[in-house]
């Protein structure tokens, strides 16, 4: 399902780490020098550099540099990183998708003392290389192509290949489809320090089942696309981590306690030096977390930090912007970590062996993720909004745990605040925009907040979009649940006349829908003006969501997902609808992926509320979903099959009395088409009528294929039409 740090329902999430002065894009608005006074760009085919406080450019790599010798056009990119003493760059073009995202293409290296581009891979199949990465030492690169690990030297290009025994399902430096989906790895494998080692997962996905997808819109007949996915119940694909000898390809295996079937590796780095692994274990439950140091030449390991949960514990990804890489180590060895351990997601400092564990942020608010760590001022920065869970603001606090808690954004800025910080938090790409404030950005210097521009501030360049109809509010049902939301109000709103309501729903752990930020209230599915037509249009977000409200409210969903997601859903509809200008026969409820599920369930529930639903991409039965994500937020389908069971839509779809329009892309690699099937077939059995639109060989998006995502708003548009019709009467 479409899965986030907790802030938008479809997103894009891209990713980055650093490697020596300049940083590996993937792509982010800006990528940082070392010392934190400029940053890259790519412009005009090559790549700039910028000094943030004079805007001063310098042309690091012109387009000429990069056209291939004998041709005409240069190489066509967005995303490179440079080499440690930056004499040379790295370049992926040509890309393809793995699944979401492209993470396969080719890659080519430009020698900037010599001015030599070349290519990498040469022999290799067009577009397999995956995660090239230059050597610290700057000799070599490292990258994976079909399932196996190569290094290449940049001098002689010659080629040598590390593993021999991937396949589509034995899987070395990269992930099967679960672990990119649910923990947010691709790429599979890290440089020692010294150059002279490779670390890296390798997945035995042999045992997985496949789901086999059918595309049957390609050719004349039918082509089996098979997908390794571990379907709730089943156990985890055994992962292990070696580290491989670059010179001569011999592996050491880390030898980590436990049964691989029953564990996960979501994260692994090198401890700061290249002799030593730190490695993060989590059992299948995903409730208690082991931190490791395995010896790389041994493979002896050894826990050193253990963290348990009632219900389930997050990793890195949640906290640090989507980016499960690295690892935040301070100069003495300490690190920073965040956790759950007293009711709210808070950053700690751990001493390297574990002894010691500080907590750096207190109180009774959450962070939401990490920003910058800014040692040499004992400052880490970190996005929060202790007193309204809707907004993100900037904060900083003391790294040894004594100072309080410090507002660095504007207080008369309300709104959602997002930055992209350098190095030593020097200066910031600043980022802002609310309900009825267009986004606007910055250049700030830090810790002062202050524009380098002032004529180009935030407060003075700001616009405001006079005809917004858009409110945010709070109500508390008769359950005592205080919940958020934001409201649409139709255009030349009557209130002696009657409307129809539209809820736009997610309801799940992945998400929250009522983020204070513009155009999130926006149902991009309708063609036409929803206001202008005469609907509210609402959303609200119930105990589960990922909402800044503490781990009690986040957690309450466990083993409660299609049942307390749904139940709070309801009342607060039900005490919002407590209108007289609301149309009781005029409630429409849509959503995609788990928001298709809350949909399902929302109708077949409580049709005495919702009267027509729109259900794209729904998770229909539970048990049909991947493991990781159902078994972290429903436990074990051994242990407590009813509560997968009651919280299906396919256990009340003999509920229906509405208007139900149900779609699905045949394609859907995540959410799979059975689920459609299933459930299509549950009505049929109840004689349920309904609207069915199957997407031939479309995916979770729904985007591929020409006049595809035109259609899908015509339908959807045309079905609310007909079904909930706009307007007073």
């Amino acid at each position: 399902m479409f899965k986030t740090n907790g802030k938008q329902v479809l997103v894009i999430i891209f990713f980055f780490f650093s490697v020596g002065s300049f940083a590996q894009v993937f792509p982010k608005e800006i990528n940082w020098t070392a010392d934190g006074n400029s940053y890259l760009k790519i412009k005009d085919g090559g790549v700039v550099r910028t000094d943030v406080r004079t805007n001063a450019e310098t042309v690091l790599i012109t387009k000429q540099q990069l056209t291939p010798a004998g041709g005409d056009k240069s190489l066509s990119f967005r995303q490179y990183n440079f080499s440690a003493d930056n004499s040379k760059l790295l370049v992926y073009t040509n890309s393809a998708k793995v699944w979401r995202y492209n993470t396969r293409g080719d890659y080519w290296v430009l020698d900037i003392p010599s001015n030599k581009l070349t290519q990498l891979g040469k022999g290799r199949p067009s577009q397999s290389l995956m995660f090239a990465k230059i050597s610290p030492d700057n000799k070599k690169v490292g990258y994976v192509s079909e399932h196996n690990i190569y290094v290449e030297d940049i001098a002689t290009h010659q080629i040598t290949q590390l593993t021999k025994d991937g396949t589509r399902k034995f899987i070395n430096g990269t992930f099967d489809w679960v672990y990119e989906e649910e923990f947010g790895c691709r790429d599979g494998f890290r440089w020692s320090p010294d150059s002279r080692s490779i670390a890296f997962w390798q997945v035995d996905a042999t045992k997985i089942r496949d789901y086999y997808m059918l595309n049957t819109t390609d050719s004349i007949y039918s082509r089996v696309v098979p997908v390794e996915y571990p379907k709730v119940g089943e156990p985890p694909s055994p992962v292990r981590i070696g580290v491989i000898n670059v010179s001569n390809a011999t592996i050491k295996w880390m030898n980590i306690p436990g049964d691989p079937q029953q564990h996960y590796l979501p994260r692994m780095e090198w401890a700061g030096n290249a002799n030593e692994l730190i490695v993060q274990q989590l059992n299948r439950k995903q409730n208690e977390s082991k931190l490791f140091y395995c010896n790389a030449n041994t493979g002896t390991s050894k826990d050193f930090y253990t963290e348990n949960d009632k219900a389930w514990i997050d990793i890195k990804s949640r906290w640090n912007d989507d980016d499960p890489t690295g690892w935040d180590w301070l100069q003495n060895g300490d690190f920073l970590w965040v956790s759950e351990k007293d009711g709210w997601r808070h950053i700690s400092r751990i001493s390297r062996d574990g002894k010691k564990e500080t907590l750096v942020t207190k109180g009774n608010y959450d962070i939401d993720n990490i920003k910058c760590i800014d040692e040499a001022g004992n400052y880490v920065y970190f996005m929060a909004s202790p007193d309204n869970a809707t907004e993100l603001y900037l904060y900083k606090t003391r790294l040894d745990g004594n100072g309080p808690l410090e507002m660095v954004s504007p207080k008369n800025l309300q709104g959602t605040h997002d930055y992209n910080i350098s190095p030593g938090a020097k200066f910031a790409l600043h980022n802002f925009s609310n309900y009825k404030t267009f986004p606007d950005r910055e250049w700030i210097s830090l810790p002062d907040h202050n524009a380098l521009d002032e004529s180009k501030s935030i407060e003075r360049t700001m616009r405001t979009d006079e005809n917004t109809r858009v409110e945010y509010f709070k109500l508390t049902t008769e359950d005592n649940i205080t919940v958020d939301g934001w409201v649409v109000k139709p255009a030349n709103f009557d209130s002696t006349k009657k409307y129809p309501v539209v809820f736009t729903v997610y309801t799940e752990p992945a998400a929250t829908t009522t983020n204070n930020s513009y155009g999130a209230q926006r149902n991009f599915l309708f063609d036409g003006d929803m206001s202008g037509e005469g609907y509210f249009q609402v959303s609200l977000d119930n105990r589960g969501t990922p909402a800044l409200k503490g781990a009690a409210w986040r957690k309450s969903i466990y083993r409660k997902i299609g049942i307390i997601n749904i139940h709070d859903q309801a009342m607060a509809a039900k005490k919002f609808l407590d209108k007289p200008y609301f149309d009781k026969d005029r409630i429409a409820v849509w959503g995609w992926s788990g928001g298709g599920s809350a949909t399902l369930n929302l109708l077949f529930q409580h049709p005495e509320i919702y009267k027509t639903g729109i259900a794209i991409a729904a998770v229909g039965n539970q048990l049909f979903y991947d493991n990781i994500y159902q078994e972290r937020y429903m436990g074990l389908p051994q242990e407590n099959r009813d509560d997968f069971v009651k919280g299906s839509p396919i256990y009340y779809a003999k509920n229906l009395q509405g208007n139900l329009l149900y779609i699905h892309g045949t394609g859907d690699d995540n959410v799979h088409f059975d689920n459609a099937e299933v459930l299509v077939n549950e009505l049929i059995k109840y004689n349920k009528q309904f609207q069915y639109m199957p997407y031939p060989n479309r995916t979770h998006a729904i985007s591929e294929g020409e006049g595809t995502r035109k259609h899908l708003s015509t339908l959807y548009s045309s079905y609310l039409r007909k079904n909930c019709p706009g307007g007073a009467r």
